[in-house]
């Protein structure tokens, strides 16, 4: 049995839509407000349903953004919901993708960010809100530009303490906020 398409505008408008509530509007990424203010993230739904088949698309998508000038595209939302819903199988991508990026000669430009709806943390339970500092509507590529991220933390002297706010902002949020804030979520 196939899953039902889902329309790409929708994907992408649920994708926003997390991305304003969650990433930008608890502030999970402080560096994220300004290229979406600017319209400067690219995002593509992949209607990949094979490993092999994402694994073109990503590489497409990496010499885009490797390609594209910096004032128009800043970062790509590579977006795949009908590969890898599987979060273990997902997260064994992620070499894949990283081996991709290094024979594309684009290790230390570009970086691979990570996202999906079952992120789950080593050492954590599936439930554990600091999970859902990487949960995304659907399974996410997040493409970036090495230089960007230089710039950010700059202008952000305490980069290194993200992790930890964020972890604390969920606490503090807890598993009903997030629930209260995307609904969807409570059908799982």
């Amino acid at each position: 049995m196939t899953a039902p398409i889902i329309p790409p505008a929708e994907i992408i408008a649920s994708t926003q839509d997390w991305l304003e509530k969650a990433v930008i509007g608890l502030n999970l990424c402080p560096f994220a407000k300004a290229v979406q203010i600017k319209e400067q993230i690219r995002y593509v739904v992949s209607e990949a349903q094979t490993p092999e088949d994402l694994l073109q698309d990503l590489i497409r998508e990496l010499e885009v953004l490797a390609e594209a000038n910096t004032e128009k595209l800043e970062t790509t939302l590579l977006i795949h919901p009908y590969a890898l819903n599987d979060f273990l199988d997902y997260n064994e991508f992620l070499d894949v993708a990283d081996a991709a990026l290094e024979d594309a000669d684009l290790d230390g430009i570009l970086q691979i960010a990570s996202f999906h709806p079952d992120y789950q943390f080593a050492d954590t339970k599936f439930d554990d809100i600091e999970n859902f500092t990487n949960r995304s509507p659907y399974p996410t590529l997040h493409l970036l530009r090495e230089e960007s991220i230089d710039k950010a933390v700059l202008a952000f002297p305490e980069a290194d303490a993200i992790y930890e706010k964020n972890m604390q902002t969920l606490r503090d949020l807890g598993l009903d906020g997030w629930r209260k804030l995307f609904p969807a979520t409570n059908k799982k």
